[in-house]
């Protein structure tokens, strides 16, 4: 994930909301405390943490370093989901399938917020299963706490965790821990809510979600690529992967219920944007993966049956995989039938209708390094023996079962050489899976390219801000419109020194704003009246527009660019572009010619046939 992250992550230029964070970042405490009390307080701890890493050196770069960190810590935190709810290679899998996930890379490379609440998200509900294992529970209430304070979206997660407790069947011990931590995160959110409420007004621009909004995050959310056999092959394995038992409890909740409670809330008072759920999004590779681990071992099943143990057996062999959970040394081999069954390490008998069991010791490496499942899924931890399925045939006996064994001097040597060979299929199997996860990285490579272009944002600033550079000279006049997008401004300050910013009166570091305190209409209008021409910062979708401002300094904007200007250059990049607005000359009325004087001497000639008026001169 951090390789893939520091893949273009200089890409040229920041777009609106990165050029938020890197003005609030650059300011001093103090007024990014003076700006939360009006604007932006739901970013509060995000842009002191900004603040902090800015100090060290204000670019680009560092700008989304956190980002990426953040999407780094969340791969490696699924995989520890992973290994912890089933076993190693399926949290290996599924941290490479979060680290290859489009959306994971183009938020990793974000300078906002997103990615680290979702490394949060991660953090807390590793911190709940190990609570369920009876570890204590402040700890996941402290990250709650903090990821809270990150986002405040983040809250629907609990949700998620409650379903899993339910889905587990904990006590009620169990479940007052969890609820006196999340006690303590909700008491530390309460404030931010309050606060944020009455901000409300910077979510105005979001919209009811539709179908093609679901349909687009389920692409998103549920696989590699958004088509094709990789796309549908992503979602067998997850159906699959529903069967998974404890790590389903764990992911399909963190998966669903977030973006399926916001979609909802969102239709009566809109609030949905997929990257205000992104931490979500670990649900899905933990099932694909567990999905492809069960494809796995139904392919290893039938290997065994190949190789001459039962079905039972083998049923046996499977289900033993399945259940073990903890690293340690494996004892005991799985034989076809035989007198003396279930005799394995300490006396302990294994139930495989009748099957005996040599002795053999062997590590981790021959099961991959599985780990135990939660109680409940067969025998418990303990109670017997794991089963080793690579050591499942032993060479049969030269006589009769209950007297001595001999075997023939080659065996040995044979039975060590099958022994070396079959201790490296689990390695295999997982190789096999890492090569398999390649494939959709592979497949989706054009568009991981494509993202880290600038132009793939929805504006690009320092475009832009060239463009003022090269076009704009010094002591014109400048407007931004609306006034939002004077973070160009903020975020390339260069290109805008010696230029005229009209509608401003106070900064946005002294006033506690975002954009800056604008003059009145009234001021506003007397300063347009003395200027000729005019460069418009503004939104690409407007002049002309229908649209009508709140902002009643906007509005003047509007009104007097559209009925005393006119547009001479343009520059769109995305959102935003660049405009030239030169003011109409008004017309000029011209006399009327008498022809010839009527001082002349010579007779004056009947008057000749009336000219058409001369035309009105074209505006420029």
């Amino acid at each position: 994930m951090l390789a893939l992250g520091l893949w273009g992550l200089d890409r040229g230029g920041m777009w609106g909301d990165e050029g938020v964070t890197f003005m609030v970042g650059r300011r001093t405490v103090p007024q990014i405390w003076h700006l939360l009390h009006g604007v932006d307080a739901v970013h509060g701890l995000y842009y002191l943490l900004m603040h902090a890493v800015l100090t060290v050196h204000p670019g680009e770069v560092v700008l989304r370093l956190p980002s990426l960190c953040g999407a780094a810590a969340t791969a490696g935190l699924v995989a520890a989901l992973g290994t912890r709810l089933a076993r190693p290679r399926v949290g290996l899998w599924a941290g490479l399938l979060y680290a290859i996930t489009p959306l994971t890379g183009h938020y990793a490379q974000e300078g906002r917020s997103y990615a680290l609440v979702a490394a949060g998200v991660a953090a807390a509900t590793l911190l709940l299963v190990r609570a369920l294992e009876g570890r204590s529970w402040w700890p996941y209430g402290a990250v709650l706490a903090v990821t809270f304070l990150l986002h405040e979206f983040a809250v629907l997660v609990l949700c998620a965790h409650a379903v899993t407790l339910a889905a587990e069947r904990v006590r009620g011990a169990v479940w007052r821990g969890w609820i006196r931590a999340v006690g303590v995160a909700g008491g530390v959110l309460i404030p931010l809510v309050w606060v944020s409420e009455r901000q409300s007004a910077q979510v105005a621009w979001l919209r009811v979600p539709d179908w093609d909004t679901t349909e687009r995050l389920a692409r998103d959310f549920l696989a590699v690529t958004p088509t094709g056999i990789v796309f549908w092959t992503s979602i067998a394995l997850i159906l699959i992967g529903l069967g998974a038992g404890r790590l389903t409890s764990v992911a399909l909740p963190l998966l669903l219920l977030p973006p399926v409670i916001l979609l909802s809330v969102s239709q009566f008072r809109p609030l949905f944007h997929e990257r205000y759920v992104l931490y979500a999004l670990a649900g899905a590779p933990l099932l694909v993966a567990a999905g492809a681990d069960r494809v796995a071992g139904a392919l290893r099943w039938l290997w065994l049956e190949g190789r001459g143990v039962s079905g039972g057996r083998g049923a046996e062999v499977e289900r033993a995989v399945a259940e073990v959970g903890r690293r340690r040394e494996l004892v005991g081999a799985v034989s076809g039938s035989g007198a003396g069954a279930g005799r394995g390490a300490g006396g302990d008998r294994t139930s495989g209708g009748g099957g005996g069991t040599g002795l053999d010791r062997t590590t981790e490496a021959g099961l991959g390094a599985d780990r135990m499942a939660a109680p409940g899924a067969g025998a418990r931890a303990g109670n017997r023996p794991p089963l080793d399925i690579d050591h499942a045939v032993p060479e049969p006996p030269t006589t009769h079962p209950n007297g001595p064994v001999h075997r023939s001097p080659r065996r040995p040597h044979r039975a060590l050489r099958l022994h070396r060979l079959r201790s490296l299929r689990p390695h295999l199997l997982t190789l096999a899976g890492v090569l398999a996860v390649a494939i959709p990285f592979l497949h989706s490579l054009p568009a991981y390219r494509n993202d880290r272009s600038a132009d793939r944002r929805p504006e690009n600033l320092a475009a832009v801000a060239a463009l003022v550079g090269r076009e704009v000279r010094p002591g014109d006049p400048v407007l931004f419109l609306p006034s939002f997008w004077r973070v160009t401004a903020s975020a390339y300050p260069g290109p805008f020194v010696g230029a005229r910013d009209l509608a401003l009166g106070e900064s946005g570091a002294r006033s506690g704003t975002l954009s800056g305190r604008e003059v009145g209409p009234g001021e506003l209008r007397a300063r347009l009246a003395g200027v000729d021409r005019v460069w418009i910062v503004a939104q690409s979708n407007l002049l002309p527009s229908r649209w009508v401002p709140g902002d009643p300094t906007d509005r003047v904007k509007l009104d007097v660019v559209d009925a005393e200007f006119a547009r001479r250059q343009e520059y769109v990049h995305g959102r935003v572009k660049l405009a030239l607005y030169i003011r109409r000359m008004p017309p000029q009325d011209t006399p009327a010619l008498t022809w010839p004087p009527a001082s002349a001497a010579t007779p004056a000639p009947p008057p000749p046939t009336p000219a058409p008026p001369p035309p009105r001169p074209t505006p420029r």
